[in-house]
């Protein structure tokens, strides 16, 4: 096994454990365990826990901008990519029951930590910001396009935490369809913003 391939398993490893255990809780022996390394070989790869903490932000950064980028690309209208946002409550309903949002869990452990990586692993709240923010706008709410983006995430996040506390699926379920009709009424919203900027003139 190469050794880039051996900081690959460690970085995935250390990054399922952060989410099912916290990253306090999880030891350089935790990780070692889980990619069937020795201490020494592990130490070759990463010094420090937080040098490990570093590589899952970058890894969680990495691979939510290509979820988001691939909704892009699937040519859909931004009602739809922001409906892919709000499903990610379905698809991973299992695992939120259990752990949690892995974004949010992360930053509020970092948080009470007083964690220098603190503000790293709140960028990828940015992200999602900033990318429902775009869609928001391209919905015909320009103006409004950060706030019912903030607000789409707050309920996300909420939702999660809830679901962790009762572990019910029919909530996690419920709260999807009345997130996806509130973004119904959005769409009319934008589309009548949109007529009234531009009437027809013929």
């Amino acid at each position: 096994m190469s050794a880039a391939s051996t900081r690959e398993q460690i970085i995935e490893a250390a990054d399922r454990l952060f989410y099912e255990q916290g990253f306090e809780a999880t030891s350089f022996a935790d990780i070692a365990s889980a990619v069937n390394l020795s201490r020494g070989n592990f130490y070759y790869h990463f010094q420090t826990k937080d040098e490990i903490l570093d590589a899952v932000i970058a890894l969680r950064m990495a691979n939510t901008r290509k979820m988001l980028d691939a909704w892009e690309t699937e040519d859909r209208a931004p009602a739809a990519r922001i409906r892919c946002f709000v499903h990610i409550l379905i698809a991973n309903r299992a695992k939120i029951m259990l752990y949690g949002c892995p974004v949010g869990t992360l930053c509020h452990e970092l948080a009470k930590l007083d964690h220098g990586a603190q503000r790293k692993a709140g960028k990828l709240f940015i992200l999602f910001r900033d990318w429902l923010t775009r869609q928001f706008a391209a919905l015909g709410s320009k103006g409004d396009a950060d706030a019912l983006a903030m607000h789409l995430l707050a309920r996300s996040q909420g939702v999660a935490t809830l679901a962790t506390a009762f572990r019910d699926e029919n909530f996690i379920r419920r709260e999807v369809d009345d997130m996806c009709a509130w973004l119904d009424a959005q769409r009319r919203v934008g589309k009548r913003r949109s007529n009234a900027a531009s009437p027809d003139r013929t």
